[in-house]
């Protein structure tokens, strides 16, 4: 055991809204440097050359697909949370457009009193920044109204969490969200009641990977797992925003170790089904992060109920981010690392896999469509003219036909739908 000296302890609110002051202590080989390494010139100049698309828009094609291999019981949850979701999610996006129920107090900063009912709400972790426009997707440019975000995360269930990945975990992720989503509908009313407008960001229709922005207003650290690691849950939470114009003071960036931290652990890495997570950081769009492989983590979240290995594997995530950090200070070691505890998991139809042991997939696994669906579709077409597989004739004109007919009907689709499987972190 080798024991750590201690950089600085952090002094976060409890969890609950009654509960002790949380310390933290970070090790001296931990320091980094507050919120995340980044290029500023770089955020800029990829957002505005290469600006971000939602998943709803750019990957349409594996989003058809994964409905393709629900098993009837994930099936008919999938369109339980979409019936059940769907008013929450059309509430949100008309939110922004309602007006506020009285004047405001002239120069009263109102920040305490939203961030106090948010926490009598439940939201386990709440702070304010601007809302970072560099990272709105591209179809909700001229949606988002409002400039200052109050980031909000609500904690999942904790036993169900830990039974990832299985239909069992997969009820408290739809189910947190349904519940947060009809919180904020309460915390928008609030925020109205002050005299100000209040946008919801919903989390089943994002309008911006939120992760930048709670960094930003101190709420945790990209993992290496590409998810937000906050001081009580890790990444055992799922995030949204509510933007407004009220009048706010913002939270700033903190430096909890996480980013060298994470180096050391590496668990996440080590544990992903489909070695989806990379080992070493790279720069991508101006940010330093270790960077997912979207092709290798959708097709094993599709199949395997969300998958979600790498939340459950992180101990930041299974302990809190204060004994993790303890212990790393008292023995130079990650809390768990190694142990079946931590990183044992069960794949269905594959068995359990411990400390050291990974499943095996084949090369046809990981063949899914990508990008958007007329894509695919057209790909399709032309395969199909250099294979001589469309004739000339009637024949002919009825695959034409049916070729224009399949892209309006991709067109008719809404641009919006609330029902997506929430990827790691790519911004």
């Amino acid at each position: 055991m080798i024991a750590k000296k201690v950089s600085h302890v952090l002094k976060r609110p409890g969890l609950r809204k009654d509960d002790p002051t949380y310390e933290i202590p970070v090790a001296e080989d931990l320091v980094t440097e507050p919120g995340i390494p980044q290029n500023p010139t770089d955020v800029d100049f990829y957002s505005r050359q290469y600006p971000l698309e939602s998943q709803n828009i750019a990957y349409t094609a594996d989003r058809a697909w994964v409905w393709t291999v629900y098993s009837p019981e994930e099936e008919e949850s999938h369109l339980e949370h979409e019936r059940l979701q769907a008013p929450l999610v059309n509430a949100a996006s008309v939110s922004g457009d309602i007006q506020p129920t009285v004047k405001p107090t002239p120069g009263k900063n109102v920040t305490e009193e939203i961030k106090t009912m948010a926490r009598e709400l439940g939201f386990g972790e709440v702070g304010v920044t601007r809302y970072d426009k560099r990272y709105t997707f591209q179809y909700k440019k001229k949606w988002v109204h409002y400039e200052h975000a109050v980031c909000l995360a609500f904690e999942q269930d904790y036993e169900r969490t830990q039974a990832i990945p299985s239909s069992f975990a997969e009820y408290t992720h739809f189910g947190t969200y349904r519940t947060m989503s009809q919180l904020a509908l309460i915390l928008a009313d609030y925020i109205r009641s002050l005299g100000y407008h209040a946008q919801i960001h919903s989390p089943n229709d994002n309008s911006a990977p939120y992760i930048p922005m709670f960094v930003a207003a101190g709420l945790g650290q990209l993992g290496a797992n590409g998810q937000l690691l906050s001081p009580h849950f890790g990444s055992r939470a799922r995030l949204m925003i509510i933007t407004t114009d009220a009048l706010l003071t913002y939270d700033k960036p903190v430096d909890y170790g996480i980013h060298k931290f994470c180096q050391v652990c590496q668990v996440c890495v080590n544990r992903c089904p489909g070695r989806a997570l990379m080992r070493d950081k790279v720069w991508w769009r101006g940010v330093e992060k270790n960077k997912l492989v979207y092709e290798r983590c959708r097709p094993v979240m599709a199949r395997y109920s969300g998958c979600g290995v790498c939340m459950k594997v992180c101990p930041v995530q299974k302990y809190g981010m204060k004994p993790v950090m303890e212990h790393y200070v008292e023995t130079g070691a990650v809390l768990g690392k190694g142990t079946h505890e931590l990183e044992g998991y069960n794949i269905e139809g594959k068995g359990y896999f411990g400390p050291g042991e990974l499943p095996h997939f084949n090369h046809d696994f990981f063949e899914i469509p990508h990008g958007r669906s007329e894509d695919v579709l057209f790909e399709e077409f032309k395969q199909k003219l250099q294979n001589a597989e469309i004739p000339d004739g009637p024949a002919g004109d009825q695959a034409l036909r049916d070729f224009k007919k399949g892209v309006e009907d991709i067109l008719a689709r809404p641009d919006s739908d609330s029902m997506f499987a929430v990827m790691p972190e790519e911004a």
